[in-house]
């Protein structure tokens, strides 16, 4: 056989790829498992080529909104009142159980 040597594919783990993705390793695992990024299954772990890095950024892209012809950049709208002229009351953080009927738990001293 004669010929240029053909180039090993670089290929990464799911830690190496949670490196360069800068995200968790459990993250990758979890989208490679069920089956929303692209892999190899190579050895019993899932391994990613730079290809798949690449298509794993694509695919996570968002597109921007379009920008508000009249203020020139995107709007958030956050509605202060319903649709049916109802203001929405504002939540508030239950107290921790621990909390709660202090008065019964406990004993004057």
């Amino acid at each position: 056989m004669t010929g240029t040597p053909m180039a090993q594919p670089r290929v990464y783990t799911a830690d190496e790829a949670a490196q360069i993705l800068r995200c968790s390793a459990w993250w990758v695992k979890e989208q490679a498992r069920h089956r929303r990024i692209p892999f190899c299954w190579i050895g019993g772990s899932y391994r990613f080529t730079d290809e798949h890095i690449v298509a794993i950024v694509r695919q996570s892209e968002v597109a921007p909104t379009d920008p508000d012809p009249e203020v020139g950049a995107a709007r958030t709208v956050r509605p202060s009142v319903v649709s049916d002229g109802i203001a929405p009351s504002r939540l508030r953080a239950r107290p921790p159980r621990r909390m709660r009927g202090t008065d019964s738990g406990r004993s004057a001293a």
